[in-house]
């Protein structure tokens, strides 16, 4: 817990020590709060090899990074979390093949953050530090392009206070400026470690006395930068659509959710600056997804008990991160409140009737419908009819409210098919495919869906690859959802309050 923001302080405490311009502190600022941002957007395929994501991710500061003991802890953990014949299964298949799905699966992580700060219209600069990552001063980092001086400072400024975060935390400074010397010159820039280890007591003293949060967010190099409601929208936008990347299952949900509750919100006639509060809280009701493991949430199988309790808390993760902050703690108010339901058999807190607020109403039938009209690991998705038939059944058993299940159908009536051709040079067929590869499906079920040959679906594959610059799921999932092409379906028409 708060590791990205006590490594952010630490990152501006060497860039203040290193005497750094202010250009130069607004880049390691975002490079520091950005620095992992995409390491969950192939959480399916971590989960998929090596059991519960979480926990792997939990393991990547024990070793050097690139190390023989760090690729040996890995495949310790292949096929975690199942019985012995079943590793030894995955084992098998990774061998062959998996391996290749975790090719480039870091520098992939750096590509990806960059988009959202392009996304985010951060700097150029601060887009360039984290486009470069995961580079070390010894050229032997992801994706290996640049060495020494050629990586962007605010890069070796804040990878060297992830790992230094860490090491204190757990020893103090003595194993933050031990991490630092064996790794100068290789990991990091030696000119930082030496640093460090000179003034360890300025860029190090008082972590665990100071209010994180609030000190981050008043040592930002550049306060004057507010949003609009319009800027706020469209970056809470690509938050969540970042965010949706966790599980191929989710792919643009959050968005989906939001114009539908939005929709509904205007036809039942709420003031404009309630609808907008509602749609926004659509784009954050998932946030909490993050802290829980895709090894539950893409189970093909009935979850365990364990693992349910881990689904209930995710709306209240949403709630906690969303609370932070005095401007979005509204959304989080309302997104807390989306899974409870009126009988009480819902969560977090099994809240009842009058307890659950007119918006949380609307936006727990949208989201509601709109998880039944995409696919789970553990059914298809359902059609329209039949996501109506279910929708009416839980009003009948009182768990739904009657009007904000009729208001979200009657916004989901006009939704249309999304365009599926032209796009990027991508024929028909290519589009198809792409949709399906990015939720996650593999080549041969993807030729089976389409009755066509596995050979063939390889052949789209690699076409799809080269015209959208991609090299695999993670990044061909982003490309879709940012594209329009996930979830299948949109809002059409928009009513007025």
């Amino acid at each position: 817990m708060e590791h990205v923001l006590r490594q952010c302080l630490i990152a501006l405490r060497l860039a203040d020590q290193a005497g750094l311009d202010e250009a130069d502190r607004v880049a390691v600022y975002y490079r520091a709060l950005l620095v992992n941002v995409g390491c969950h957007s192939d959480a399916h395929e971590q989960a998929k090899w090596f059991g519960d994501d979480i926990a792997l991710k939990s393991g990547k500061y024990r070793h050097d990074l690139g190390s023989l003991r760090a690729v040996l802890a890995a495949m310790r953990l292949v096929g975690a979390g199942n019985p012995p014949l079943h590793r030894f299964r995955v084992g098998l298949e990774f061998a062959f093949s998996g391996h290749r799905e975790l090719e480039g699966m870091i520098s992939q992580h750096a590509s990806l953050a960059r988009r959202l700060a392009e996304q985010l219209q951060l700097p150029e600069q601060v887009c360039e530090s984290i486009g470069a990552a995961y580079e070390q001063w010894d050229g032997k980092g992801w994706p290996g392009n640049l060495k020494g001086p050629a990586v962007p400072v605010p890069a070796r400024i804040a990878q060297l206070a992830e790992f230094i975060e860490v090491a204190h935390r757990v020893g103090g400074v003595n194993a933050a400026t031990v991490l630092a010397r064996r790794q100068l010159g290789k990991q990091f820039d030696p000119m930082l470690c030496e640093l460090l280890c000179a003034r360890p007591a300025a860029v190090l003293g008082g972590l665990d006395a100071v209010p994180v949060w609030e000190t981050v967010i008043a040592a930002e190099p550049a306060l004057a930068v507010e949003l609009t409601a319009d800027q706020l929208d469209a970056a809470l936008s690509a938050i969540a659509g970042f965010i949706d990347l966790k599980s191929p299952y989710t792919l643009g949900h959050s968005v989906a959710v939001a114009e539908l509750a939005g929709e509904a919100a205007a036809r039942q006639g709420l003031p404009p600056g309630d609808v907008q509060l509602l749609r926004q809280a659509g784009l954050v009701h998932g946030f909490g997804r993050l802290g829980v493991s895709n090894s539950i949430w893409d189970k093909p199988g009935p979850l365990s008990a364990g693992e349910w309790e881990r689904v209930r808390m995710y709306p209240y993760l949403s709630e906690r991160m969303l609370h932070q902050s005095a401007a979005l703690r509204p959304l989080g108010d309302i997104a807390v409140q989306h899974r409870e339901r009126l009988d009480g058999s819902g969560y977090p807190r099994g809240l009842s009737g009058g307890s659950i607020s007119r918006p949380a109403r609307l936006l727990g039938a949208a989201d509601a419908y709109q998880s039944m009209r995409e696919p789970r690991p553990h059914r298809p998705a359902r059609s329209a009819d039949e996501a109506i038939t279910e929708m009416r059944a839980c009003v009948r058993a009182g768990k739904l409210d009657a009007e904000a299940v009729g208001a979200v159908l009657e916004a989901a009536g006009h939704r249309q098919p999304r365009r599926r051709e032209g796009l990027a040079g991508l024929t028909v067929r290519e589009v198809e495919v792409l949709v399906l590869l990015a939720r996650g499906m593999s080549n041969k079920q993807i030729a089976e869906r389409l009755v066509i040959t596995p050979k063939t679906t390889g052949n789209h594959v690699e076409h799809i690859y080269a015209k959208i610059s991609a090299s695999n799921r993670a990044a061909a999932a982003m490309f879709a959802v940012q594209h329009g092409l996930l979830p299948e379906e949109r809002i059409a028409l928009t009513a007025t309050a």
